[in-house]
């Protein structure tokens, strides 16, 4: 299972901005939602998420940073297909699915608000200073914020389902007539701009993209090998595996849930155990596909044990997985 490439990063330092402030810039073709951490002394104060357009920048915080730790995680939007990207570091903390402002012991080792989950986060060294400029890049780099604006409408349209050249930040002629048929299919005012365009093409891309079913998203540092077992009609069944790289997420059920329970085993490389449980499922070394639960022994499988996600009522989930 093909696994997302985490986000590079470019820290900037400039005398001359304006204020004491943490600015983000997107400098990718991908949507992100960006989240910070302060520590001051044995508390951190967590929010997010603060959403970044390609080529867009924002304050993150507003206010001098010299007298405190300041962490940094990102992720890109569900809306585009393909697994989700991140980047991140070596430092833990707890955010939320939904937009958050969390306060927390940095010594307490795991996250006590509801719906809370683990990223790692990433470290800024601002050398003291109370102003910082950071740059999100990928992998090739964008040579500018114009590029990238560019580059991430390409992909935005293609998230859409439309034919465009290829995804960098150069026009071509397949791309503007795409561009052309979504303007016109969504009614844009005449004086609609480039805020208009995105959260257009960010929302009818979540429309075929967003993640309904079962995703599971690694928020460590290792790879996983990810294994669910599930309701079918003809009983309760497992798949497995996936890889899923440190930061990034997949899809194991793409279609909508219609079912009150998932059950879910998560191992890194060497078979430590991640995410696991009571119920108990077949499982083997190599990919598998198994019908039934139960005599595993005597059909020349492996038993393991998996842990219940409560899925009732809903077409979609999110399982975070790999950061304790």
């Amino acid at each position: 299972m093909r696994a997302g490439l985490p986000i590079a990063l470019a820290l900037l330092l400039f005398p001359s901005i304006a204020h004491a402030e943490l600015k983000l810039c997107n400098r990718t073709s991908y949507i992100l939602y960006a989240a910070t951490a302060q520590v001051s002394g044995a508390a951190s104060q967590t929010r997010g998420w603060t959403r970044l357009a390609p080529g867009d920048c924002q304050v993150a915080i507003a206010g001098a940073l010299s007298k405190q730790s300041t962490l940094v995680y990102a992720r890109s939007s569900l809306a585009h297909s393909g697994p989700q990207r991140a980047w991140g570091g070596n430092f833990p903390s707890c955010v939320r699915d939904a937009n958050f402002n969390l306060r927390q012991t940095v010594i307490t080792p795991y996250c006590t608000a509801s719906g809370s989950f683990s990223v790692p986060f990433a470290a800024i060294d601002n050398r003291g200073r109370p102003d910082f400029l950071m740059n999100f890049d990928e992998q090739p780099a964008l040579p500018s914020l114009i590029a990238a604006q560019l580059a991430g409408v390409k992909r935005l349209l293609k998230d859409n389902g439309f034919s465009v050249g290829q995804l960098d930040g150069k026009p071509d002629k397949a791309t503007g007539k795409a561009l052309t048929e979504f303007r016109a299919r969504m009614h844009f005012a005449p004086g609609a701009g480039n805020d208009a365009l995105f959260a257009a093409l960010e929302k009818e891309a979540q429309k075929k993209n967003a993640p309904a079913g079962y995703t599971v998203c690694n928020d460590g540092k290792d790879e996983l090998l990810v294994a669910i077992g599930e309701s079918t009609a003809k009983g309760q069944d497992s798949r497995g595996w996936w890889r899923i790289a440190g930061g990034a997420c997949a899809r194991t059920i793409t279609t909508p849930l219609n079912s009150d329970a998932v059950w879910l085993l998560a191992q890194k490389i060497n078979g430590a155990t991640v995410a696991s449980g009571p119920d108990k499922f077949c499982v083997t070394p190599q990919e598998f596909d198994i019908q039934r639960r139960g005599d595993c022994a005597s059909r020349g499988l492996v038993e393991a044990g998996f842990a219940k996600t409560v899925t009732r009522g809903q077409s979609g989930y999110v399982a975070h997985v790999g950061l304790k």
